[in-house]
C-alpha cells in the first residue's frame, strides 16, 4: 500500500503547452508536447497518448499537471521528461488541468 510520505516524494507542476507535435514513430497513437514548467524547471518535453480526446490546435496554450521528478523515459526516437497528468475515460485520455489559471511551476498541493 502506498502511504502519504510515498505520495509526498512525487513533484507534482503546473505547466503550459508551448508546442505539440504528432508523434509519428510512436506504437499508440501519441503526440510530442513540450511543456513550459516555469523558470525553476523551464520547458520539458512529453509523449502523450491523448489524440482520441484533442487535436493538434486544441493543446498550446493549455494548462496541463504534470510530474515532474520521474526518470527521463526513451520512446522510440524520442526522449519524454516528465508524465503529464490524465484521466482514462471512456472517449480517451482526458488531461487534468487547473480549475483556474495558475503559475507555471506551481506545485499540487
Amino acid at each position: 500500500m502506498t502511504t502519504f510520505d510515498d505520495f509526498l516524494k512525487i513533484d507534482i507542476r503546473a505547466g503550459e503547452i508551448i508546442k505539440a507535435e504528432i508523434f509519428e514513430k510512436a506504437r499508440k497513437p501519441a503526440y510530442k508536447l513540450w511543456v513550459d514548467f516555469g523558470d525553476e524547471i523551464g520547458v520539458k518535453r512529453s509523449s502523450a497518448q491523448i489524440t482520441e480526446c484533442y487535436e493538434l490546435e486544441d493543446l498550446v496554450g493549455r494548462q496541463v499537471l504534470g510530474v515532474v521528478n520521474f526518470p527521463p523515459r526513451q520512446i522510440a526516437d524520442f526522449m519524454s521528461e516528465v508524465l503529464v497528468l490524465g484521466v482514462y475515460s471512456q472517449e480517451g485520455v482526458v488531461l487534468i488541468q487547473p480549475e483556474r489559471s495558475v503559475k507555471k511551476g506551481d506545485k499540487l498541493g
